[in-house]
Parts: C-alpha cells; sequence; structure tokens
C-alpha cells in the first residue's frame, strides 16, 4: 500500500492551461463570476464550467453564491503559494525580457497584488528598505521577523495592530519570491495588512475587474518618500 502523499491529482489540476489560466487570474484574491472567467481563459462557458467544477472539487477553489450568481475564488491562501512557486519555476515570462516592455507590463512590473498583498518592484523596494532598517529581519525558510522595536512602531503606525492580528503558516510576516524581480517582498499576515491600510488610505488603488495592477497615488508617492524614502511613478 502506498504511504506518500499521491500529489498526481492535484498537479494535473494545474497542468491544464485553461484552468492554469483561471488560477492566475485569480492570484488578486478576488472572486469572479464563472463568465468572466472562461474569458480570461479564451474557452466557452461550457467548458468553463467544466474546468471550475473540477477545481472546486479538488479543493483549489471556493465558490461565492450571491442569489442566482456564482462567484469563484482560490480556496486558501495555501493554493496561492503553490501558484506562486509553480511561477518561479516556469521562469519569468520571457516579456520581462524585452528591452522595452509595453505600457501594460511595465505598469504590472512595477506594482500589482500577489493574492492578498503588494508585490512587484515597489513591494521589493519596499521590503529591501525595511530590510536595510533592520526593521525586518529573514528568519528560518520564509520566515520575516519584525526587527525591532522601532520597526514594531513602523508597522503599528501603517495601522497593524499585533493584537489581533493572527499568525499564519510562517509566523506574521513571510518572504515572498517575487516573479518578475526575483526578490523577495513582504507577505503573510502583516503583508495583508498593510496593503489594506494603504488602499484605505488612498496610497494605493487597486485595479478594476480582472487587473492586478496597483496604481500608487499622489498621496501614496508623497507619503513613499516621507516615511521610506523611496521614489516610485512620476
Amino acid at each position: 500500500m502506498r504511504v506518500e502523499p499521491n500529489i498526481a491529482p492535484v498537479a494535473a489540476l494545474f497542468g491544464e492551461p485553461s484552468r492554469a489560466a483561471i488560477l492566475t487570474v485569480l492570484l488578486d484574491g478576488r472572486a469572479l463570476p464563472a463568465g468572466e472567467l472562461a474569458g480570461v481563459a479564451g474557452i466557452n462557458p461550457t467548458a468553463a464550467s467544466g474546468h471550475l467544477s473540477k477545481l472546486v472539487t479538488g479543493g483549489l477553489l471556493a465558490v461565492e453564491v450571491d442569489g442566482r450568481h456564482r462567484f469563484y475564488r482560490l480556496a486558501n491562501p495555501t493554493v496561492a503559494t503553490v501558484i506562486e512557486d509553480l511561477a518561479q519555476l516556469s521562469g519569468r515570462p520571457a516579456i520581462f525580457n524585452l528591452p522595452q516592455l509595453s505600457p501594460s507590463a511595465r505598469a504590472l512590473r512595477q506594482a500589482r497584488t500577489c493574492y492578498d498583498h503588494l508585490a512587484g518592484q515597489l513591494a521589493v523596494a519596499i521590503a529591501a528598505t525595511l530590510e536595510s532598517r533592520g526593521w525586518l529581519v529573514r528568519g528560518e525558510g520564509k520566515r520575516y521577523e519584525i526587527g525591532s522595536e522601532a520597526g514594531r512602531q513602523w508597522f503599528a503606525n501603517q495601522g497593524i495592530n499585533f493584537q489581533t492580528i493572527k499568525p499564519g503558516r510562517y509566523g506574521l510576516a513571510r518572504q515572498c519570491l517575487d516573479w518578475t524581480e526575483r526578490r523577495p517582498h513582504l507577505a503573510g499576515p502583516v503583508g495583508t495588512q498593510l496593503l489594506a491600510r494603504w488602499c484605505e488610505r488612498g496610497w494605493l488603488k487597486r485595479g478594476k475587474g480582472q487587473s492586478r495592477l496597483v496604481e500608487v497615488t499622489a498621496l501614496g508617492r508623497r507619503r513613499l518618500r516621507q516615511e521610506l524614502g523611496l521614489t516610485f511613478g512620476k
């Protein structure tokens, strides 16, 4: 009798191109209807329904029902982490190796969501700055530790409530290797709250619809320069 994990069935769910496209677009943490997901995958609604059923049965997607409408999202952060890790193994898309990027590719590389946290050049720069100040320290495995009382106070000033935040698999914060920059950005519960607080404060604005793009507002550019010495965008 086999005692080792049987990874073949779940690996097959990731391996089909249409399902991979659906899973990837849901990395922004949102829930989308089947019709939009069919368009993303370039397939008809009937085919999309079959793929979505398999992904739900396989535990990769969850369904939210609103009246007659059904919306699909990633089942949990673990699924998002697996997608991120697979993206690293697949290599950086060729478009990001071109001397001149299209406006959309440039924007995606600069700032985007990665499931529930910020990714891209901005996120990597933020993590690097926090590390340089000793406010984030790389721990074992993928962990980030809050490195000092000054660091803890900085995060608290950003609206992070350490009294109520719940640790994840890697503690309060973890390193997530950015798939375009090949350097870590901040993920985990602290990374999730940081993105949420900065959006609430009007520093960042999330893209509409299926877009994972994140816009840094004029207020955000000013505050990032004041808080972290970062000059970004216009």
